[in-house]
């Protein structure tokens, strides 16, 4: 195929799009307006019925959990995938920094990149943790959480060296993290059965609205999604890391 041709293609390819999103928008309610009728439902029976004022959480957690622990075990698959197809290969070691272009020289950390990263570690942390132990209260939970508590070690990553961020944790406790976090998922749906009810019921004591220990269940299950979303992109981060910076080279 042509460049000619790719680019008429493309043009009558995005025409034909841009057309589909234009008659889409002018389908849209207008800002603000809901007429959902399930929402509007779960808005009001959250509170009353699960002590959980964070809706969204109510129904990621709560009324949806099932679907919860499938979108939670994609990523652990796709964690999994990742770590086992840049895996190092039998014979390879690490070797010298990776540099594509001849007689450029990885630049070192600036002062002004290391002193902002190093500022923003420990704010970004708490507020990670803040997010998930507060997800059945406000907006968040384990996953936003989770995200935000990785940036903080990507920050340290940037503040030194990767072998500064190596000296934080290993690959091995990287995936048994990972792997509890999942697991404990499945174990806390599985308390639902043991009670005598259904997979991941809300069977816990649901405590007071606007406690941090209300909500029953919910608080557990946030805590394991923020423990397997935090692993899995350090892990991944390690591993993109090591693909970019380490040359894995045959061992002599």
């Amino acid at each position: 195929m042509t460049v000619r041709t790719r680019r008429v293609v493309f043009l009558v390819a995005g025409a034909v799009l841009a057309l589909l999103m234009a008659w889409s928008f002018r389908t849209l309610p207008a800002f603000g307006d809901f007429t959902g009728t399930y929402g509007t439902l779960v808005a009001r029976l959250s509170v009353p019925q699960r002590h959980i004022t964070d809706v969204v959480t109510a129904v990621n957690f709560d009324y949806r959990g099932f679907d919860t622990l499938g979108e939670e075990f994609i990523f652990f698959a796709a964690v999994l995938g990742v770590a086992l197809i840049l895996r190092p290969q039998r014979g390879e070691r690490p070797g010298h920094t990776l540099d594509y272009a001849t007689g450029r020289a990885v630049p070192p950390t600036s002062d002004a990149v290391r002193v902002v990263a190093l500022g923003l570690t420990p704010l970004t942390v708490l507020y990670g943790l803040d997010v998930v132990v507060h997800g059945q209260l406000t907006p968040g939970g384990g996953f936003q959480g989770g995200v935000v508590l990785a940036t903080g070690v990507l920050l340290i990553y940037l503040a030194g060296e990767l072998d500064d961020l190596h000296g934080l944790y290993s690959d091995a406790a990287l995936e048994r993290s990972e792997a509890i976090g999942a697991a404990g998922f499945v174990g806390i749906g599985l308390l639902g059965l043991a009670a005598g009810s259904a997979f991941l019921e809300n069977v816990l004591p649901l405590g007071q609205v606007g406690s941090v220990f209300s909500a029953g269940t919910v608080p557990l299950l946030n805590l394991s999604v923020g423990l397997e979303i935090t692993a899995g992109l350090i892990l991944l981060l390690t591993t993109f890391l090591h693909q970019t910076i380490v040359l894995r080279s045959a061992a002599p």
